[in-house]
């Protein structure tokens, strides 16, 4: 699950990740929901990954693993998480105090990071290049091919600057804090058979 507001790239972060798995020969199925304003609203994208079909909508009940750009719209991602789930959350901009020992925290000053690689709109991209590590759902070579089919043509000049982003998120954290997939088997699942 991914939850920011709207204007943090919440969707094309959700679009990217899924278009990396597709490739990578996973099953995929996103839902993305966002309110009524174009800046400030809420966002979410719940993305289910697995290694076979998935037969049933992505409206899901718990999720192993969220993203959390801003803390705004937080609990309403919060309520739906397994115990021991992994956390991802922008740490620049993520203002609550939260009672993180039931998860697997894993802290992103992502907008910084964005700010630092010189292009702030990519913070959706640093955080998901650190989920990716984290947790091994994608490969980062899966994430920078999906970008060039995920930006749409007039944002194409903004192509190296996320990939920039992706990578800089990628190398903020340690691999396999959460990991998605069996070790002896890539393509099982850990968990039910899917990845939420």
């Amino acid at each position: 699950m991914m939850t920011g507001i709207g204007g943090q790239g919440v969707q094309l972060a959700a679009q990217i990740l899924a278009r990396a798995a597709v490739a990578e020969g996973r099953e995929v199925m996103l839902f993305g929901t966002y309110g009524g304003m174009m800046r400030g609203g809420n966002t979410d994208a719940t993305l289910v990954v697995g290694d076979g079909p998935i037969e049933t909508p992505p409206t899901i009940a718990q999720a192993w693993s969220a993203v959390i750009m801003h803390h705004e719209y937080w609990e309403p991602v919060q309520q739906r998480l397994r115990p021991n789930a992994v956390v991802l959350v922008n740490t620049t901009v993520f203002d609550l105090s939260v009672d993180w020992s039931q998860y697997r925290l894993v802290e992103v000053p992502a907008s910084d990071v964005a700010v630092d690689v010189g292009y702030v709109q990519s913070a959706s991209m640093v955080m998901i290049g650190a989920y990716a590590k984290a947790t091994g759902v994608v490969r980062l070579g899966s994430l920078i091919e999906a970008v060039e089919r995920s930006l749409p043509s007039y944002r194409a000049q903004h192509r190296a600057r996320n990939v920039t982003a992706l990578e800089a998120g990628h190398g903020l954290v340690t691999a396999d804090i959460a990991p998605a997939w069996l070790a002896d088997e890539a393509s099982v699942p850990t968990g039910s058979g899917a990845r939420a």
